[in-house]
């Protein structure tokens, strides 16, 4: 889900990166990271707990919602680390909702009973159980709004029905995806940002 959202930023930022700089005549670089390897440590733990096959299903709940949680940490400690790239503010603001919410609803994303009911039918909605994880693959756990901790912060919004992949997404990951899409297309940041390494 998060990822999904990311990944559209990214390649929406990247694109505005180009186009703006081509009109301002000038070579368009993405954003100088440091400790970039935060990101890959910090993915690592939410590829064995949810991703790879062969983990996923050794790791009790408490197990990979620990691992997520670590996950969410070492990326927020990554965006600190380049809170001087433009951005980059909104990213850890939506980090930080994403951490906060996880923390006060048991270790996962809570996702509202409204927002699964517009992306499954209604028998596989009835086949999941409140409180538990929606399958050893999920981050989430399946929660009445009325129940979860900070609910403006779940995963409770859903794309346009035109969109042919549907997800649920949070409000941080709004803030993450309107983060990375600024610092990818902000020209004149990125332009200054290299100007001062160079100096």
């Amino acid at each position: 889900w998060e990822i999904v959202v990311l990944l559209l930023a990214i390649f929406s930022g990247s694109l505005a990166g180009l186009g703006v700089a081509r009109l301002k005549g000038y070579v368009w670089h993405p954003p100088v990271f440091r400790s970039v390897w935060l990101v890959f440590l910090g993915f690592l733990p939410q590829w064995l707990a949810f991703y790879l096959p062969s983990t996923r299903r050794l790791l009790t709940d408490n197990q990979a919602s620990v691992c997520l949680v670590i996950s969410q940490i070492l990326l927020l400690v990554f965006a600190l680390a380049n809170l001087r790239l433009s951005g980059m503010p909104f990213l850890i603001f939506g980090l930080s909702c994403n951490l906060a919410v996880i923390l006060a609803n048991g270790g996962f994303m809570p996702l509202t009973v409204e927002a699964a009911a517009s992306l499954v039918n209604q028998a596989v909605l009835n086949s999941l159980a409140i409180g538990e994880r929606i399958s050893s693959a999920s981050k989430d756990i399946l929660l009445p709004g009325s129940q979860i901790l900070f609910p403006w912060l779940a995963d409770r919004f859903v794309p346009p029905v035109f969109m042919p992949y549907r997800f649920a997404f949070s409000l941080g990951d709004v803030f993450i995806s309107v983060g990375a899409f600024w610092m990818l297309s902000n020209v004149s940041s990125i332009t200054s940002e290299l100007n001062s390494g160079d100096a």
